[in-house]
């Protein structure tokens, strides 16, 4: 018999195999554009919810610190300054009270933003959580119970933990704007006394809040006339985002700017715990 004829099918099959047409990859781009456009904002919002979460943690472990700080000076709270030592003493400011009780420096850090830790007075302008400065002692400072002007950066007296009658909706530390200390950035506090007045109970009234920078906003006000806190967290400039407060419970909540500001209608926190409704 003669050589079998069989068919050579690869041939074939390669010229028949029908590629894509122009309309086919362009449905397929426009698919992947739309995944992409579902699925990136998700994934930036979780890295962003793990960033808050990572920050609200630290700002805990502060607190537990200042926990400790108290304990081993009978019940005297850390000072977020302390005015009664010169400004190259570092126990000038509240890290290197409270920085023997923590490791890790990194923890003074709110991930979610730039910042660097400081535990002097030329390093505290770039910290991104701060401490209250109803904290501050100031032997020629503000009186408790006076009328203080806005601007109060110390208080006659160290605070003792027994002070607090409502320790939790007392706040100790939140989350601060950091900078250098020539563009007006004092990240290490904030300032109580700096904000709108609640019309009946001056200890409600919060200090200057936005989810904005509010010292790049109100440049012109003088240092100790700004020291905000910031509400980072999914900020959308509208005061929407979030910032975390830790009290003086040691428990740690955000809250939204506009709840900050709304006071009693809102978050319900007390700041100026030095004063006596």
């Amino acid at each position: 018999m003669g050589a079998s004829s069989v068919p050579d099918t690869t041939m074939f099959s390669i010229r028949n195999r029908r590629a894509f047409t122009l309309i086919e990859l362009l449905v397929v781009i426009a698919i992947i554009a739309i995944l992409a456009a579902i699925l990136f904002p998700v994934f930036a919002r979780s890295r962003e919810s793990a960033k808050r979460i990572a920050c609200l943690t630290q700002a805990r472990q502060l607190g537990m610190a200042a926990t400790m700080y108290a304990d081993d000076y009978d019940g005297g709270m850390a000072m977020s300054s302390n005015y009664a030592v010169p400004t190259t003493d570092p126990y000038r400011i509240w890290t290197a009270q409270v920085a023997p009780y923590i490791q890790n420096r990194g923890i003074f850090i709110c991930p979610a933003a730039d910042g660097k830790y400081g535990d002097t007075w030329t390093g505290r302008g770039e910290l991104n959580i701060g401490m209250s400065d109803s904290t501050a002692y100031d032997p020629n400072g503000c009186i408790e119970g006076g009328v203080n002007p806005p601007g109060c950066e110390g208080w006659r007296s160290i605070v003792k933990v027994s002070y607090l009658r409502e320790p939790a909706r007392t706040a100790l530390f939140a989350d601060t704007p950091g900078g250098l200390l020539a563009d007006k950035y004092r990240g290490y506090t904030f300032g109580p006394y700096n904000g709108i007045e609640h019309p009946t109970k001056k200890s409600l009234s919060p200090p200057l809040c936005s989810d904005r920078d509010l010292v790049r906003e109100l440049s012109a006000l003088p240092p100790n006339r700004l020291k905000p806190i910031i509400c980072r967290h999914q900020a959308t400039g509208r005061d929407e985002g979030f910032g975390n407060v830790l009290f003086a419970d040691m428990h740690v909540k955000g809250y939204s700017a506009k709840s900050i500001l709304a006071m009693d209608g809102g978050a319900d926190i007390i700041w100026r715990f030095r004063e006596r409704d």
